[in-house]
């Protein structure tokens, strides 16, 4: 981990490097500062990778991953276009610095193609997104130095408002840009699957979801770039996660999937003994109410005038239970989704083990490295409305899930009330780590990150007044 650090300035994109390093003397040097450049270069000498070159011309990190000529994915956060709240893009999305570091040292390994996608929510502007930061600037950086990079947007459905109204744009890209991949009775959704008519992801038509997930069968469909890649670089934002608890490594690869209703994140009802649900904590007759509507709009969504009305009503019935209880949560927004952590690391297994035609292999099919923008992390609500945390750092990993235990430790959560960290080491088929990783000792020089509404008091290492 390297650290502290700040963004430069939007005048000085792409962010070249503010001093000569040995494996790019040819850079021009910037005038700005740029303590992110450093940071990335520090995270990766500290991995080990290519130690015997360090501080030499030659050196080249990821080369220890990848043979020229290969082919490399670098999978940043893009989650949303904007804030919901006041706390700005800064702590909400990978910052295109972050992505001037990562990419120079994809950059020497000589691939034949750099993919730099995502797929974010689908109500994401994908081109308001770049303006952030100046992320084009960083993608003409290098195509006019002749890499061969191309900037992808994975999703096959947005979803676009015009005159207050929303809009569903359905394949928007032909299914031979993805691979059906089938962890079948091996998936971690199988021992949840009994009520499987229960799984939900927020804006989709539930009955979509059941073709691809019930007893035997959990399909997700992959962005064809990632299985054909040599090497994924996942690119995080770490931020405070309402269903998740983190976002860090693990659940960044959500973005790797092409269409939602492949991705269960929580089921309907509540989590009471024997109700099969997760939604929310204890039955209440007005969340049954909005899960009856919201399951409707969701079936009706060829009627964008009736579900405005719909999505006014909900919004309206949402009070009454905020006003006897502020600590209810919607959509699995708690430390009770027992559904969110299952298709994470599936969909993490998926990277790993599926080979480029789907097919789960019991040995890895490819290289994976995480380097995680910490700088400015989120707090509080994220992923859609975090507030910025300071932090300075940057990290890398060569397990998703040594980075995300090392990642809630920075925010002050500990990694085994949170059960995407807790479960990523278990012994299971197509394991993601082989042993659940030490806990590193540090104490970092800020507060513990605010947890979300739905996690307070229930995911911090140190409760809250107890500090």
């Amino acid at each position: 981990m390297s650290g502290p650090a700040q963004y430069p300035p939007l005048s000085a994109a792409p962010y070249s490097p503010d001093e000569i390093h040995p494996e790019f003397s040819a850079l021009p040097v910037g005038t700005a500062p740029n303590p992110v450049f450093a940071a990335v270069r520090a995270a990766l000498r500290d991995l080990g990778l290519d130690a015997a070159h360090f501080g030499a011309p030659q050196w080249n990190p990821l080369g220890d991953l990848v043979r020229p000529g290969g082919k490399i994915v670098v999978k940043p956060n893009w989650v949303m276009h904007k804030n919901w709240g006041p706390g700005g893009m800064d702590c909400m999305i990978t910052h295109p610095a972050v992505l001037r570091a990562i990419l120079e040292y994809v950059f020497l390994t000589r691939p034949a193609q750099v993919v730099l996608g995502d797929a974010p929510l689908q109500g994401c502007d994908f081109e308001r997104m770049q303006d952030h930061g100046d992320l084009r600037a960083v993608v003409a950086e290098f195509r006019n130095r002749g890499l061969p990079l191309v900037v992808k947007d994975f999703r096959r459905t947005v979803m676009r408002e015009e005159a207050g109204l929303k809009q569903v744009a359905e394949e928007l890209r032909p299914e031979s840009d993805y691979v059906l991949v089938d962890l079948g009775a091996d998936s971690l959704l199988e021992s949840i699957s009994k009520d499987w008519k229960k799984f939900r992801v927020t804006v989709y038509d539930p009955r979509k979801m059941w073709r691809h997930h019930q007893p035997g069968r959990h399909r997700f469909l992959i962005a064809r770039d990632i299985l054909e890649a040599d090497l994924v670089v996942n690119a995080p934002k770490l931020k405070s996660h309402k269903k998740a608890g983190i976002t860090c490594c693990l659940k960044n690869l959500i973005g790797i999937n092409g269409n939602k209703e492949y991705l269960p994140h929580h089921r309907k009802g509540s989590a009471e003994a024997g109700r099969g649900g997760d939604n929310y904590e204890h039955r209440h007759g007005v969340m049954t109410l909005i899960e009856f509507i919201l399951d409707w709009m969701n079936r009706h969504r060829d009627h964008p005038w009736l579900y405005r009305q719909a999505e006014r009503v909900v919004w309206r019935l949402r009070r009454i239970p905020l006003k006897k209880d502020p600590t209810v949560q919607f959509e699995g927004s708690w430390f009770g989704n027992d559904t969110i952590w299952r298709t994470c690391l599936d969909l993490n297994r998926a990277l790993l083990y599926a080979d480029r035609t789907g097919q789960m292999r019991d040995v890895p099919q490819r290289e994976e490295i995480s380097i995680v923008d910490a700088i400015v992390a989120g707090q509080g609500e994220g992923p859609l409305d975090p507030s910025p945390l300071e932090t300075g750092a940057v990290f890398a990993a060569r397990n998703p899930a040594v980075g995300d235990r090392l990642g809630a430790l920075l925010l002050g959560f500990d990694p085994a009330k949170i059960p995407l960290v807790r479960h990523a080491g278990d012994d299971v088929r197509w394991r993601i780590c082989s042993a659940p990783p030490d806990r590193p000792a540090f104490d970092p020089p800020f507060p513990p990150a605010r947890a979300p509404r739905g996690w307070a008091g229930h995911v911090e290492l140190v409760p809250p007044g107890e500090g």
